[in-house]
């Protein structure tokens, strides 16, 4: 009914995120932010709604070729910095790199994670066990 009301966007945009709508949630979230681009709260919103579309996006090539998981490291990589409060992004880039092997890079994404949430229990046993997978490859390298 008014639709230069950035607030009627926004909210729209919150009903259609919690729908799991993310195109209509992250297209009235843009709308919000060009009727209000000073509003941070309409700001904050959109860049926390393309990072979860982008961490959406991730999850989908996890379950393809390991391959195709720099391309999703990629993504997550695009998903922390749109939403560097993201505990899932972060846990999915541990998880990929350890899937790559590259497990420096991996206990790296999980010691952020465990920055944000010093109690995650996933986090802290993947940390666990990446460090121990670490040292393992070390070992045999320097062998």
């Amino acid at each position: 009914m008014n639709p230069n009301n950035a607030s009627y966007h926004y909210k729209l945009s919150i009903t259609y995120a919690r729908s799991n709508k993310l195109s209509k949630a992250i297209r009235h979230a843009e709308q919000a932010v060009k009727l209000e681009p000073t509003d941070e709260h309409y700001t904050f919103h959109l860049q926390h709604l393309r990072a979860k579309a982008l961490l959406v996006e991730a999850e989908k090539l996890f379950e393809e070729s390991d391959e195709r998981l720099w391309l999703a490291v990629a993504l997550v990589k695009q998903a922390v910095e749109n939403d560097p409060l993201s505990l899932e992004a972060y846990l999915l880039l541990g998880i990929a790199y350890a899937r790559l092997d590259e497990y420096s890079l991996a206990i790296g994404a999980v010691k952020e994670l465990l920055k944000l949430d010093p109690g995650h229990s996933i986090g802290n046993r993947l940390l666990s066990e990446y460090e121990h997978k670490w040292k393992q490859y070390m070992r045999r390298t320097s062998s």
